[in-house]
């Protein structure tokens, strides 16, 4: 596993992001863990989360031309600022930061989107936070394209991938990728999560003993992708 990986992984658990416990997914899961990305809260988080996500988009996207950075409101939003300057202070890349509008603003700068504008031949790359279902995207693509003519969304980048099963029994980054003909990211997946914290402590803490384990496995034998 990549070293910054690692990192992230207990940056997550400092951010309070990552936890480990009996949760409900919105799906209404019973899940053993949980990745909520509204706790990055300071200038500090999201600096480094900037960073993260720049460099995995630097891993699995570095040859893409892309000049938008799409963010689905409204988490979305922020991990697209924060990204776009991440990306230019690591790779002096200059792209702009776009996203929607919950509701659609009728005066000053009117329209559904924010940020950079979305025009004929431009190349978008979505990024989000934990992807599920895949719902959002679903949404978001066809917002995206729809801006004008030959725009491309060239991929989405998110930052964990649960790796659990979508809409039927593949995961919902595999389902994305087939149905819109586009290549997924994660910086992590839950794998990269077990192997990383499975009985090995973190700040004299270990997360995922073999009791969590179990519970884990037993999760992806329900839910898992296939």
């Amino acid at each position: 596993m990549e070293q910054y990986k690692e990192e992230f992984i207990h940056f997550m658990i400092d951010s309070q992001v990552l936890k480990f416990g009996d949760f409900v997914t919105k799906s209404g899961r019973n899940t053993p863990f949980f990745v909520n990305t509204g706790f990055y809260r300071t200038g500090t988080q999201l600096k480094k989360l900037g960073e993260y996500y720049a460099r995995a988009i630097q891993e699995h996207f570095g040859g893409a031309d892309f000049d938008i950075l799409f963010g689905p409101a409204y988490k979305g939003i922020p991990l697209s600022v924060a990204t776009t300057i991440a990306l230019h202070d690591l790779y002096g890349k200059e792209v702009g930061y776009c996203a929607d509008r919950k509701e659609e603003k009728d005066h000053g700068e009117k329209g559904s989107l924010l940020g950079a504008p979305i025009g004929d031949g431009s190349r978008v790359l979505i990024i989000e936070d934990v992807t599920t279902a895949g719902t959002s995207i679903r949404q978001t693509h066809p917002l995206i394209t729809a801006q004008g003519q030959d725009v491309r969304v060239v991929g989405l980048v998110v930052s964990v991938d649960r790796q659990e099963c979508g809409t039927g029994t593949q995961s919902a980054l595999q389902e994305l990728s087939e149905e819109f003909g586009m290549p997924t990211a994660a910086i992590v997946t839950m794998a990269d999560v077990v192997e990383c914290l499975h009985n090995r402590p973190y700040n004299g803490t270990v997360y995922i003993d073999d009791e969590r384990k179990q519970q884990i496995d037993s999760y992806y034998e329900k839910y898992g992708a296939k």
